[in-house]
């Protein structure tokens, strides 16, 4: 059975930002069934939960990656290190779980597939992707938003 890697906090871990998680019910189905797999790449790449709200300034997912963009948090301490070690380790999980394809949480300065918030820290949108949705799909790995994933079942 092909299994896929899915955002921890769509199956109700409380691994986002504010210790808080962003439950829906088909996703815990899917892990449920064992065709997902649970990860949350902030954490995975150390830090805490809870911890202070992040965003990529000056730019997005594939910036951070190619070194031109950092991720700062709301107090001002740069946190890339962190996000960039997290991709990384999504990556590895997904070759362990030979698999293709991750659903990743929406607006993430991780996950973000579609958009992200813009590095002002006033709830505003651009396009672009986090940075493990980025690393991901670098690597050929379907990185798919959970809100589209949703609007399209």
């Amino acid at each position: 059975m092909k299994r896929f890697l899915i955002s921890a906090c769509l199956i109700g871990l409380n691994t986002k930002y504010d210790g808080e998680n962003n439950i829906e019910p088909c996703f815990c189905e899917m892990v449920k069934k064992g065709i997902a797999v649970p990860f949350c790449p902030e954490q995975a790449g150390g830090l805490p939960t809870p911890r202070d709200c992040s965003e990529i300034a000056d730019g997005e997912g594939r910036d951070v990656i190619d070194g031109k963009a950092r991720v700062i948090t709301d107090k001002g301490q740069d946190v890339t290190e962190n996000f960039l070690r997290g991709a990384k380790e999504a990556l590895k999980l997904i070759k362990l779980l030979n698999a293709d394809k991750a659903i990743l949480k929406s607006k993430s300065p991780s996950c973000g597939c579609k958009c992200i918030y813009d590095g002002t820290f006033k709830k505003s949108l651009r396009q672009g992707m986090g940075v493990t949705a980025a690393y991901l799909q670098e690597h050929c790995i379907n990185a798919i938003d959970s809100d589209e994933y949703l609007t399209q079942k």
